[in-house]
């Protein structure tokens, strides 16, 4: 069985990413730093690597995947609506510390995505993957949320550490063969040495 491989890489830098608020699904776009980070990773992303390259709809992760795919090569991202970032609702525009003190706990946020629906949401886009593009290497370009979700998946829960981040433009792949697998964790920012921004 020819093994599948799925490249996890964060949009660049926003200014609410610089705020620490929670973006889920407004579509705030990339900063100055982040515009630099996508050319950085794509400066970093050797486009013989890679098949095929995707993005979530959410335009920071589209001006991204345009920016990496036009430095390293790629014809143009495919849009994948499972990729989005996960739904916070009322809470989209809080602070974490906002967020953690009117949601403590863990509670359902008016309008907002429940971790089982953000697990569910990103198995399927894990099945997806391996039923359309069987034995390629797929480069998507997503978001921290949904990222953190799929990597606590491939890992059986022992990924990411407690507290960790996935600094923006980073870029961590898993691999399928008969169940998907961690195959190169790296959640700091491409090009920097393991720290993330």
């Amino acid at each position: 069985m020819t093994n599948t491989i799925l490249g996890l890489l964060r949009h660049g830098q926003t200014d609410w990413n610089i705020d620490f608020r929670l973006q889920g699904t407004t579509d705030i776009p990339l900063n100055t730093n982040g515009i630099q980070q996508a050319r950085q990773a794509g400066a970093h992303i050797f486009r013989g690597d890679w098949d095929v390259l995707l993005s979530s709809p959410l335009g920071r992760a589209m001006e991204t995947a345009r920016i990496v795919a036009e430095v390293a090569g790629f014809p143009e991202a495919v849009v994948e609506q499972l990729l989005v970032e996960r739904a916070f609702g009322e809470a989209e525009g809080l602070t974490y510390g906002e967020y953690r003190e009117r949601y403590p706990d863990g509670t359902a946020v008016p309008g907002g995505e429940t971790i089982p629906e953000l697990a569910s949401r990103a198995t399927l886009l894990l099945q997806h993957i391996v039923n359309t593009y069987p034995g390629q290497r797929v480069l998507a370009v997503s978001h921290g949320a949904f990222i953190r979700k799929a990597i606590r998946l491939a890992s059986d829960k022992t990924l990411p550490l407690e507290g960790e981040r996935f600094g923006n433009a980073s870029l961590s792949s898993l691999i399928h063969s008969d169940r998907w697998r961690i195959l190169n964790y790296a959640p700091h920012t491409l090009g920097t040495a393991n720290r993330s921004s």
